[in-house]
C-alpha cells in the first residue's frame, strides 16, 4: 500500500492532492522549481525537493530529476496531476521500471488513447460514434489535401499526440490548407515531440461534453455523469458546469453508456474523461480521452460526493473501485470559474507579479481550489490559472447567483485577473439559458469590447 507519494506538479492541483493524501494518512513530497521555492504546495507537503530552474523543461518536465527525488525520499508512488507529464507514457513507464507506482492508467493505455488515430480505431471497434476523418497519421500536404476534399470543408488538423488546443488548426478553405497544415505540424513537434498529424471533419459550433469515468484492474467501470465544458477561449476551457443543462435524460444515458464502452474497450484502469462533441442536430461524437485527473474535476465531486483523487489512489493501490454504477447519484448543480492571471483588456495577456492583497470568497456551497496567498509571487513561466472558484446549489440558476456573489467577494490586488470578465459572462442571457456552444465565448468577447466593457 502507498505510504509516501511524490507530486510531480505545482500550484493548486499539487495542494489538492496533498490534502487528500493527508486524509488518507499518506506522506507527501513536493517537487519545485527555483521560481516556486515559496509556493504553498512546498509548505504543505511533508517534504520538498528542488528539481531545477524555473523553465518547465528544467524542472516539472525533467523526468529523471523527478524520479530521482522520489527514490531519494523513499516514495512508493508518483502522482502527475494534470498537464506537464501527466499523459506522458514514457514517464509512466519509467516510473514503473524504477519500482514506483504511477497514479494513473498503464503506459500502454496512455499511449493508445493519447494517439488520436489509435484512439479512433479503438472507438470504432467499440461502436462509439466518431467524427468522419482519417485513421492514420498524415505525413504530407498533398495527402492531407486529398483527405480534406473527401471529408469536405471545414476540416480540423490536429496533432496525433496533442491536447489542450495545441497543434490544432481549423481549415475552412482549400487555399488555406497547406500553411495551416504545416503550422499544426510544426507546433506539434515543438509541444509534443512528434510531427504526426491527422485530419477530421470540423463540427461547427458544437457543445463540448465530457463524461467522467473510472475503471479498476478487475474490469469494473463506472461513469460519474457529465460536464459541459463549452465555454472556451482559444480552445482553452474557462467555465465548466455539471451536469449539462441542455441534455435530455435519454441523450445523457446514451453518452454515459458509450463512455463506459470506450473504457471497457481499452481496459481502462484509473480515473479519466471521455470527451464528446454534440452537434446542433443532437448527434454526438467521440473527440478524445484524457487519461488523467481534469482541472474541472471538483464540479463532478460536488454533484456526486466522491473524492476523485482518493479514487485514483485507491485504484493505483490495486483495490477495487468500491462503487457500483447504481451507487453513483447525481444531485444539484456545480459551476467552476477558472481565475487566471491575465488581462482581458490586453487580449488576455498573462500577468505575472506579486499579490499585494487577496481575499478569497467563502460560505455555504462555495469551494476554492488555489495555491495563492497574500504576498506570494506569480511567476511568468507556467499556466496562468491561479485559482478555481466552485459553487454548488440545488438548481443551476441558484448556482450561477452564488457564483456571482463569490466573484464579488474575490479581491486580488497586484496583478490583473479575469475575475470581472467571469462576472460579465454570468449576467449574459444566453449563458444563463445554457444555450451556448464553443463559439460563444469569442463572440461575447467581441461584443464586450465593442461596448467597452473590457
Amino acid at each position: 500500500m502507498i505510504s509516501k507519494l511524490l507530486i510531480a506538479n505545482r500550484g493548486e492541483i499539487a495542494v489538492r492532492i496533498i490534502r487528500t493524501c493527508k486524509e488518507m494518512g499518506i506522506e507527501t513530497v513536493a517537487v519545485y522549481s527555483t521560481a516556486d521555492k515559496d509556493s504553498l504546495h512546498v509548505q504543505l507537503a511533508s517534504e520538498s525537493v528542488c528539481i531545477g530552474g524555473p523553465k518547465p523543461l528544467d524542472s516539472y518536465l525533467n523526468m529523471h530529476a523527478i524520479i530521482q527525488a522520489a527514490c531519494l525520499t523513499g516514495c512508493d508512488a508518483i502522482h502527475p496531476g494534470f498537464g506537464f507529464l501527466s499523459e506522458n507514457s514514457e514517464f509512466a513507464r519509467l516510473v514503473q521500471e524504477c519500482g514506483l507506482i504511477f497514479i494513473g492508467p498503464s503506459p500502454e493505455i496512455i499511449e493508445k488513447m493519447g494517439n488520436k488515430t489509435e484512439a479512433r480505431k479503438s472507438m470504432m471497434h467499440a461502436g462509439v460514434p466518431i467524427v468522419k476523418g482519417c485513421n492514420e497519421p498524415v505525413k504530407e500536404v498533398e495527402e492531407g489535401l486529398k483527405i480534406a476534399r473527401d471529408i469536405s470543408y471545414p476540416v480540423i488538423v490536429k496533432a496525433c499526440n496533442g491536447g489542450g488546443g495545441r497543434g490544432m488548426r481549423i481549415v475552412y478553405d482549400e487555399s488555406d490548407f497547406a500553411h495551416l497544415f504545416l503550422e499544426a505540424k510544426n507546433e506539434s513537434k515543438v509541444c509534443f515531440g512528434s510531427e504526426d498529424i491527422f485530419i477530421e471533419k470540423y463540427i461547427e459550433c458544437p457543445k463540448h461534453i465530457e463524461v467522467q469515468v473510472a475503471g479498476d484492474n478487475f474490469g469494473n467501470v463506472i461513469h460519474l455523469f457529465e460536464r459541459d465544458c463549452s465555454f472556451q477561449i482559444r480552445n482553452q476551457k474557462m467555465i465548466e458546469e455539471a451536469p449539462c443543462f441542455v441534455l435530455s435524460e435519454e441523450l445523457r444515458e446514451n453518452m454515459c453508456n458509450d463512455a463506459i464502452k470506450a473504457c471497457k474497450e481499452v481496459g481502462y484502469n484509473s480515473v479519466g474523461t471521455i470527451e464528446f462533441l454534440l452537434d446542433k442536430h443532437g448527434d454526438y461524437y467521440f473527440m478524445e480521452m484524457n487519461t488523467r485527473i481534469q482541472v474541472e474535476h471538483p464540479i463532478t465531486e460536488m454533484i456526486t460526493g466522491i473524492d476523485l483523487v482518493k479514487l485514483q489512489i485507491r485504484i493505483a493501490n490495486n483495490l477495487q473501485l468500491g462503487y457500483k454504477q447504481e451507487d453513483i447519484k447525481r444531485q444539484g448543480y456545480a459551476l467552476e470559474c477558472r481565475i487566471n492571471a491575465e488581462d482581458p483588456k490586453r487580449n488576455f495577456a498573462p500577468s505575472a507579479g506579486k499579490i499585494e492583497f487577496l481575499n478569497l470568497p467563502g460560505g455555504r456551497g462555495v469551494r476554492i481550489e488555489s495555491a495563492v496567498y497574500n504576498g506570494c509571487f506569480i511567476p511568468p513561466y507556467y499556466d496562468s490559472m491561479i485559482a478555481k472558484i466552485i459553487t454548488f446549489a440545488p438548481s443551476r440558476l441558484e448556482c450561477i447567483k452564488k457564483m456571482r456573489v463569490a466573484l464579488e467577494e474575490f479581491i486580488l490586488d497586484g496583478i490583473e485577473t479575469n475575475e470581472e470578465f467571469h462576472y460579465l459572462v454570468l449576467h449574459n442571457k444566453q449563458f444563463i439559458e445554457g444555450k451556448y456552444d464553443t463559439a460563444f465565448a469569442s463572440g461575447l468577447i467581441e461584443e464586450l469590447i465593442a461596448n467597452e466593457y473590457i
